[in-house]
């Protein structure tokens, strides 16, 4: 038994993270605190807010602690630890890829584009938006209003005259001087100032050049700048929840309903509603939406940045608010105000949010129900005695017997699982040969579960026709797991979905079901993703091979003169054409040197 009352003698009042582990080492729940010592006794208290908790105490043998400086580092520990060991008993949100933003860059011609990562100071970015949709949408309508460039710095730099994004008034040509410096600068300005939701003042400023360029019979720039005004007024009726702040919120609601639990993520930037992002963490269990919310706040804004406040609902109580506040407040270096929605733009935010949570969460059990049916349909089809969940299928691709590669994907809970894809580069057989890298593939797959390690699959599939199963079949055999089953997949007449033939290792009859059969839907799925994902792996192998190795591999070349080389003649083709005298010319690059460079590549 854990002796809670020893422990907690010995715990220290700094802020720090605290792992609960279990009696086999595994660590159950990581949390944080302001207080170690006041937060970790509160877990040994008689009443405890759910029977999760009291449930997940019970199962305590040992308690670890690390001591930080400040709340908000103890908060980056525990958001590090807990997406790396994956505790049963904490609210997980995998929301690892970054958010996407709108880019301007400096210059005399500044460039519109759309950045995904860590921004810095030599430019200007604007967001983060939820999706690449959002940013394609604004650019778009940046695009139309303000008619930046958006082309690669190079071809602007090479342009003779202006591109079809010109012809259809969506670029002003800078890249052939039809606009001067200064007037596409005052288009920039007007740009951010519309990304940072001074809208009104743009359409000031635009109505009071177009007056302007009346008085002085300029018409076609008058017309030019009264359409602008025109896209500007047609946004604003579009954002029909938008604000005229210029507000920068997200709006974060929990919601628990039909056995799901959603966070939905609602990004407003300059007073303009961005749309939003639903997430369903792991180990809810029966957590409540307040959990959920709480947990979402910690993992996500100790990664992305926070705006100027922040719109929640269910709404905390006011310690957690003012916990939460403290945190944000010391990760960003300025305030970061919770809030409920009170004023009746907010509650439209809130509202729209929530829906979009329930018709998530209606999507996800739809979705769910349906894979429940194609499991069990497969399940009769094959006359199964235990029920299908994991499913593992292996794929051969290689171009004329060069770079082969096999892949295998996983089907499991309900969808495609990839944390536990892998390739594999086949070494060893003869180019071509495809049932000895079925062979070699699936022998090294299932290496280590025939050594007591890792999960068996329910079913295996194999991508491919008698040949193919009965390599993999031997494979199986060889390491003790004929009893899995398995399962081949020989294309029909034409290669057309829908008249596959289900192939078995046992000598049975071939079985074809019916193209519309669920069980042949969630098969084809399964197969079709294991065939992208050897394709994808195979050509980048397969480029990297091709672009690489011939200047890797010559004489006396190293990092710096293979880079002076391609800088010089642009790459392989043009090392290649160059003679020895053009080659001598390249700095650090010698008559002897030349000469092995040249005899290599002819």
């Amino acid at each position: 038994m854990f002796d809670a009352k020893a422990f907690l003698a010995t715990l220290t009042e700094l802020p720090g993270v605290y792992r609960m582990l279990g009696e086999d080492g595994s660590v159950l729940y990581v949390g944080k605190a302001k207080n170690l010592k006041k937060r970790v006794s509160s877990y040994f208290r008689e009443n405890l807010p759910s029977p999760r908790i009291a449930h997940m105490v019970g199962q305590i043998a040992h308690i670890e602690t690390t001591a930080t400086r400040t709340e908000a580092e103890a908060l980056l520990l525990e958001n590090n630890l807990i997406k790396s060991l994956a505790p049963r008993y904490n609210i997980l949100f995998r929301d690892d890829k970054s958010y996407p933003y709108i880019v301007l860059t400096r210059g005399d011609y500044p460039k519109l584009g759309f950045f995904r990562g860590n921004p810095d100071r030599r430019a200007d970015y604007f967001g983060p938006y939820p999706s690449s949709w959002a940013v394609r949408d604004s650019m778009h309508l940046l695009q139309k209003m303000f008619r930046l460039r958006t082309c690669e710095d190079t071809v602007f730099a090479n342009r003779s005259r202006p591109c079809l994004l010109y012809q259809i008034k969506r670029c002003s040509g800078p890249c052939v001087d039809l606009i001067t410096p200064a007037d596409y600068a005052a288009d920039v300005q007007l740009a951010a100032m519309f990304l940072l939701g001074k809208q009104q003042e743009v359409i000031r400023r635009l109505t009071a050049s177009m007056e302007a360029a009346s008085a002085s019979l300029a018409f076609e720039q008058a017309a030019v700048f009264r359409d602008q005004i025109q896209s500007l007024h047609q946004v604003q009726e579009k954002q029909f929840v938008s604000s005229s702040k210029g507000e920068d919120v997200d709006v974060v609601v929990a919601l628990r309903e039909s056995g799901q639990v959603c966070v939905n993520l609602a990004m407003v930037r300059g007073g303009r509603h961005l749309g939003d992002r639903p997430l369903f963490p792991s180990n809810a269990g029966e957590s409540t939406a307040g959990d959920a919310l709480s947990a979402f706040l910690r993992q996500h804004y100790a990664q992305h940045p926070a705006p100027a406040r922040l719109l929640v609902s269910p709404a905390p109580s006011e310690d957690e608010a003012g916990e939460t506040e403290a945190m944000l407040a010391e990760l960003a270096g300025r305030p970061v105000p919770v809030f409920e929605a009170r004023s009746q733009l907010h509650k439209a935010w809130v509202e729209m949010a929530l829906q979009n949570a329930r018709l998530a969460i209606l999507a996800r059990n739809q979705a769910s129900a349906q894979q429940t049916q194609r499991l069990a349909a497969l399940q009769a089809a094959l006359g199964l005695a235990e029920p299908v969940d994991r499913i593992e299928c292996f794929d051969i691709s290689h171009t004329q017997g060069e770079a082969t590669q096999a892949s295998c994907v996983v089907y499991h809970g309900g969808g495609m699982k990839r944390s536990d894809y892998r390739r594999f580069n086949i070494r060893d057989i003869t180019p071509g040969d495809d049932y000895a890298a079925m062979r070699q593939a699936v022998s090294r797959r299932y290496d280590a579960l025939a050594g007591g390690e890792g999960v068996a699959p329910d079913l295996i599939l194999i991508d491919g026709g008698k040949g193919q199963v009965a390599s993999a079949f031997a494979a199986l055999e060889e390491l003790g797991l004929s009893h899995l089953p398995m399962l081949g997949v020989a294309k029909g007449e034409g290669r057309k979905p829908g008249l596959e033939t289900l192939v078995f290792p046992d000598g049975r009859e071939p079985l074809q079901l019916s193209p519309e059969h669920p069980a042949l839907l969630l098969i084809q799925e399964i197969r079709d993703e294991a065939h992208r994902f050897a394709i994808t792996g195979q050509r980048a192998r397969l480029g990297k091979a091709r672009k690489t190795s011939t200047l890797e591999s010559l004489p006396g070349v190293g990092a710096v003169k293979r880079k002076a080389l391609v800088a010089r003649f642009g790459g392989l083709a043009g090392v290649k054409a160059a003679t020895i005298e053009q080659l001598m010319d390249v700095p650090g690059i010698g008559r002897d040197l030349a000469e092995k460079i040249h005899a290599a590549l002819h």
